[in-house]
């Protein structure tokens, strides 16, 4: 059986991955909020990768590369995801969330699939079908619906930090997608390697800038969850999905937790939906949806 087939029966084994960390990611942002209460966005960050890094060194350290044609392509590729993904674009992320609300700051990163495109197509050479541009333009309309009203101006060094974010964001799934596609490492290496350089990075900067952290129990408490299951769980999962799903296809899927987001605080805080949010969430939903749809094939060319 060829990797046409492989690829298209179990196709929705990828779908669901995505899906699911999405629904991880949207917690992530109320999560760090409550966090920044005990200690600064640098050290916040710093420990939250670190630690998961530390979490995964035993799995990491027996991993065996699964080829070695290329190699020298990929490690560069592995430091570039943990500067852009972890480095730059969560501490300015985190940074960000001092000034603006965790609601904010989710629906910026929903333009994200944008520099994804464009890698995508410039950098993978992976073509993208009317069909799932269509879904990806349904899906981001949707999400900006569903957050159009009720919004608070947004300082300009936070949309300068968002902006940034929103860049370093798209090179995760775009380098994710050409180590993951091939097999060349296992996906221990993936996720590992990319979250120690970019957890060891940040934690030199956040001793400079903030000094020695000093987290109260509940404060602790918090980082580890968002460590093991925002992080060390949610990357594992997204690099697999990255195996049979373009880089655009997985990233979209992530557009649903900034309604995510506003429905934990919406559970948490008691606001009220209103129908026309409602409505503009059913839209993301079936732009996301209609951006999965398309004729199965290979997800990459077959030697």
């Amino acid at each position: 059986m060829g990797k046409g087939s492989i690829y298209g029966r179990f196709r929705g084994l990828p779908i669901a991955e995505a899906a699911l960390v999405s629904a991880i990611w949207a917690s992530s942002f109320v999560g760090v909020k409550v966090a920044l209460a005990y200690a600064g966005p640098f050290t916040i960050a710093a420990l939250r990768y670190s630690i998961a890094a530390l979490l995964l060194l035993p799995a990491l350290i027996p991993s065996r590369s699964r080829g070695g044609r290329g190699m020298g392509r990929i490690w560069p590729r592995l430091l570039g995801i943990g500067l852009a993904q972890y480095l730059i674009g969560n501490g300015a992320l985190f940074f960000a969330l001092t000034m603006v609300t965790p609601t904010e700051a989710s629906l910026a990163l929903c333009l994200t699939p944008i520099p994804v495109l464009a890698l995508e197509f410039f950098y993978l050479k992976e073509r993208t079908g009317l069909l799932h541009l269509l879904g990806i333009a349904i899906a981001m309309g949707g999400t900006v619906l569903f957050f159009s009203f009720g919004l608070q101006p947004v300082p300009a060094p936070a949309i300068g930090m968002l902006a940034l974010a929103t860049i370093s964001f798209a090179f995760l799934p775009v380098f994710g997608r050409e180590i993951a596609r091939t097999g060349a490492v296992s996906n221990t290496v993936l996720t590992g390697v990319p979250l120690a350089i970019g957890g060891g990075g940040l934690l030199l900067v956040a001793l400079v800038v903030e000094g020695i952290p000093r987290l109260p129990p509940t404060g602790w408490g918090i980082v580890l969850g968002l460590a093991v299951v925002n992080t060390l769980a949610a990357y594992l999962l997204f690099n697999h999905a990255l195996r049979s799903l373009k880089a655009g296809e997985a990233n979209i899927l992530l557009n649903l937790s900034p309604i995510g987001t506003a429905l934990i605080a919406w559970g948490a805080l008691g606001d009220r939906l209103t129908p026309f949010q409602m409505a503009a969430m059913a839209i993301a939903v079936i732009g996301v949806s209609l951006a999965q749809s398309r004729r199965i094939r290979p997800p990459y060319p077959i030697e």
